[in-house]
């Protein structure tokens, strides 16, 4: 067994899926014998072609031919025979045979050239058509006569063909050996004595045909020769051979020519009949007349079958002589076949990310037809993204020639159009089906490019609130897209209480009530991915705006209420004129717009003529002058109503007191305290003794303190508190409208000066009175008038005794730190002090404790050092 293998330099890249592959094309060339058995090794086809045997699964080298003589072996990765490789069935006649076939691989997609080239062996005999030969001669014929004789067939080719022939031994006959135009060798029968009937009527010759083969293979026929009476003359042909060249497409019936025999003789000697001697297989072609010798067509010749034929011509005349001519007809091809399109190897799925020059199918193209008709031009019918590649051999590749996008153009009927050169040039089309798979080459796009939503407050939870959509393209897994949220303006906490979003369906869910008062608006930024690999996403703004509802109801802030929604009292003087601002309702509303919205309104009033409310404002003013029909005591039931749906609002009671002077506006206040409960009256007996022994207690260590200290100071100076100038000074620096404005800027005190007594004990000053200083540090922070006509303390200190609450007092001294500390069982302390109000409560019932509510009394009644002890005690209580 020999092996060729030519290579031809030639590089060609192809490309699959992103990878880039190179691929030598190259032609293998392999010789066996035929009929060889069915597995025998023709050659290593993998090492042939540089191709590793571990890679054959996944290259999947493959025979792509019409008939598949051999296969490949994925263990080994030798050529094998799997089918009967008869050189004759194959190539008939022809010197030389060869299989010529493509082997295909695949990741990357290639393919390769092979010849196979069929060596004959000597497996056939020479056989002739018929076991006898019967010959007529008469006995006048003289010698030298020539009688050819059929000639045996021998499918082999070469030296296995029809070498010899071999003739009986007789002394009347020869045996002369020719040879046709086409090689082929033929035998006469040579008369070599005058043949005399009397003697002799008859006679048997074997002709042996024999090949020169190994081993040598004959073939026999027997030749019976009729010795005839007395015939001078033989048929002549006009010509010894004939030749005629004959268009293919010649129809059945059609004359070829006609063929001329004489005879010299007369009669019956002279009548010729006409007779082919030939194989059967060219009767079925052609047909020859006996009587007049013209030869027509019989089948339908192709050139394809057989580029030309001999045929053999008997003549015979009515006494038994012949003759013999030939007749050499040639077959012009013509283009009366279109060419054949066959699909080596076609990939009918493709991925759309496929680069150009992407192998999609190799194509193989056949034209039976010879020379420029058996010329074929491949292409691809319309505009598409594909084009054909040439090869050799009438071998094209089908590769991309563009971008493929499956989202535009899912599948491809891809139509191959093969065109041979012939006149008129003959057409053949055939339509390859490409699916384009889906790859991730689309991300997620979302319907809208940002979201607005609006939830009102006070939404339940758990409902949704929105719902965000984003479409993908592409297929399956690449087009399933999940939602998820990736940022937001609120804390993480925060945003897991707030809001949740459903992966699959993209609702937006709120996890807990809104509070607009709480969060008036947020930002979420949502993403949308795909499940492909790599995964892709795009992201949307969703701004989430929390609508408010008019769920909070006004908060009055001034002026202060008490349990029964009423406020303490505001005195008027007597003198007020009309548009006088008594007080002023301070209210404000937690939600927003017109929910906040807030309107004053009274709801009822003593007189509703005297006084007025703004509607925006709140200011209480005073309408008219009092006169001296009006009650001093008024009172205002004012409401505070929001603008929202439905409306909420609050009330606030104001007491209004006509008085010149706290004297004369007590008794009104009177009336209007609610009495003690009688179960705490014994209890606060207990409370006033024993605040009046810790007083003692704590006048009696500040008077020995101070004692001590002037003492031990040698200074005489420090005694000069004593001295009566610091309290002669003169003038006032408070000012004289201080009732006025929107709000008032001066207080009163009044404080009792016995538990559970309605009687108030108050400083008397005398003289002009310098601004008084801190009862201990010395600082001065109250301005006292001293006026003549209002002698009396400008900051006014209301303390009601059942607004007190159990709690402590502590006077400090800047300097020596004294401290004292007194237990009271009271309600409530206030201090309303300038444009403040300050509130301090300790737990109502609990006891005794050393964490105290400290006051510093930054704003005493009158400067220590120019009180006596008496006046200084009386200091004290009222603090207290």
């Amino acid at each position: 067994m020999e092996m060729i293998t030519e290579q031809r330099s030639q590089a060609l890249f192809l490309f699959l899926g992103s990878l880039f592959c190179r691929a030598l094309s190259e032609h293998i060339n392999y010789s066996i014998p035929e009929e060889m058995a069915k597995g025998s090794v023709v050659g290593n086809i993998a090492k042939d072609l540089g191709l590793e045997i571990r890679d054959l699964p996944t290259r999947k080298l493959r025979v792509s031919a019409e008939r598949e003589y051999f296969s490949v072996s994925e263990e080994s990765g030798d050529l094998l025979v799997s089918d009967r490789v008869d050189r004759e069935e194959i190539c008939g006649r022809k010197l030389v045979c060869a299989l010529e076939f493509e082997m295909v691989a695949e990741n990357p997609l290639n393919f390769y050239r092979i010849t196979v080239v069929i060596e004959d062996i000597n497996d056939n005999p020479p056989r002739f058509s018929r076991n006898i030969i019967d010959l007529e001669i008469s006995e006048i014929a003289l010698p030298g006569v020539t009688f050819t004789l059929e000639s045996p067939q021998d499918p082999d080719v070469g030296v296995n063909s029809l070498q010899q022939y071999f003739l009986s031994l007789d002394p009347h006959f020869s045996l002369l050996p020719k040879e046709n135009p086409d090689g082929s060798k033929y035998a006469e029968l040579v008369l070599e004595k005058p043949l005399d009937r009397e003697k002799q009527s008859s006679y048997s010759l074997i002709l042996t045909a024999v090949d020169s083969g190994i081993p040598v293979r004959s073939g026999t026929v027997e030749i019976r020769i009729n010795v005839t009476d007395a015939n001078d003359n033989w048929p002549v042909f006009s010509q010894e051979i004939y030749r005629v060249i004959l268009q293919e497409s010649l129809p059945p019936g059609s004359s070829v020519l006609q063929v001329t025999a004489t005879d010299q003789d007369e009669g019956n000697n002279a009548e010729i009949t006409y007779s082919l001697s030939t194989v059967e297989t060219l009767k079925h072609l052609f047909k020859l007349d006996s009587r007049s010798g013209e030869l027509t067509t019989k089948g339908i010749l192709d050139f394809e079958k057989g580029e030309g034929y001999t045929l053999g011509v008997e003549a015979k005349d009515g006494g038994g002589h012949t003759a013999f001519c030939k007749i050499q007809i040639e077959i012009l091809d013509e283009n009366d076949n279109a060419p054949e399109v066959t699909f080596a190897s076609v990939s009918n799925h493709i991925p759309e990310n496929s680069m150009p020059g992407t192998v999609v199918a190799l194509i193989k193209t056949v034209d039976p037809d010879s020379g420029i008709n058996g010329e074929i031009f491949c292409r691809v019918k319309d505009n598409i993204p594909f084009k054909i590649s040439s090869s050799t051999n009438n071998l094209y590749k089908l590769v991309t020639d563009g971008a493929l996008d499956r989202e535009e153009i899912p599948e491809y009927n891809i139509t191959i159009i093969a065109t041979d050169k012939g006149n008129p040039p003959l057409t053949t089309s055939k339509i390859l089906t490409l699916h384009i798979t889906d790859v991730n080459d689309n991300p997620p796009v979302f319907l809208q490019s940002s979201y607005v939503v609006y939830v009102p407050e006070n939404n339940p939870s758990g409902t949704s609130i929105a719902c965000v959509s984003a479409t993908d393209l592409d297929l399956e897994e690449n087009g399933r897209v999940s939602y998820s949220i990736v940022s937001s303006d609120l804390e993480p906490l925060q945003l897991f209480s707030y809001v949740s979003v459903n992966s699959h369906s993209g609702h937006i869910f709120a996890q807990s009530s809104f509070d607009y008062e709480q969060v008036h608006t947020f930002e979420l930024t949502i993403q949308a991915r795909d499940a492909g690999f790599p995964s892709l996403n795009a992201n949307v703004t969703m701004q989430v705006f929390i609508v408010d509802s008019n769920d909070n109801a006004p908060n009055i802030l001034y002026p202060a209420l008490g349990p029964d929604r009423s406020a303490l009292f505001d005195m008027v003087p007597r003198s007020a004129k009309p548009g006088y601002l008594v007080t002023k309702v301070v209210a404000v509303d937690a939600d927003s717009g017109h929910n906040a919205w807030l309107a004053y309104r009274v709801l009822q009033a003593t007189d509703q003529g005297l006084f007025s409310l703004g509607l925006r404002t709140g200011e209480v003013k005073t309408v008219r002058a009092l006169a001296e029909r009006d009650v001093s005591r008024h009172r205002l039931l004012v409401s505070v109503q929001d603008e929202g749906q439905p409306p909420l609002s609050a009330t606030v009671l104001l007491h209004l007191v006509f008085a010149d002077s706290l004297q004369e506006a007590l008794p009104e206040m009177k009336e209007d305290l609610p009495p003690a409960p009688e179960s705490q009256s014994e209890l606060q007996f207990y409370l006033v003794v024993a605040l009046a022994l810790i007083s003692v207690l704590f006048l009696i260590t500040i008077t020995l303190a101070i004692a001590l200290q002037l003492r031990r100071s040698s200074n005489p100076s420090n005694l000069s508190c004593f001295r009566v100038d610091l309290c002669s000074k003169t003038g006032s620096n408070v000012p004289t409208n201080y009732s006025e404005g929107t709000l008032p800027y001066s207080y009163n005190l009044c404080a009792a000066s016995e538990v559970g007594k309605m009687e108030y004990n108050f400083l008397k000053l005398t003289g002009e009175m310098a601004p008084l200083q801190d009862l201990l540090s010395n600082d001065p922070s109250l301005i006292l008038s001293t006026s003549d006509e209002n002698k009396k303390i400008i900051s006014d200190l209301v303390i009601s005794s059942h607004s007190f609450e159990t709690q402590g007092v502590a006077v400090h001294h800047s300097r020596k730190k004294i401290h004292s500390e007194i237990q009271l069982d009271h309600p409530r302390l206030h201090f309303y002090g300038k444009s403040d109000i300050q509130e301090q409560r300790l737990p109502g019932n609990s006891a005794p404790s050393h964490h105290h509510q400290s006051s510093e009394l930054r704003n005493p009644l009158v400067n220590a050092d120019c009180l006596n002890s008496v006046e200084l005690v009386t200091i004290l209580e009222i603090v207290l």
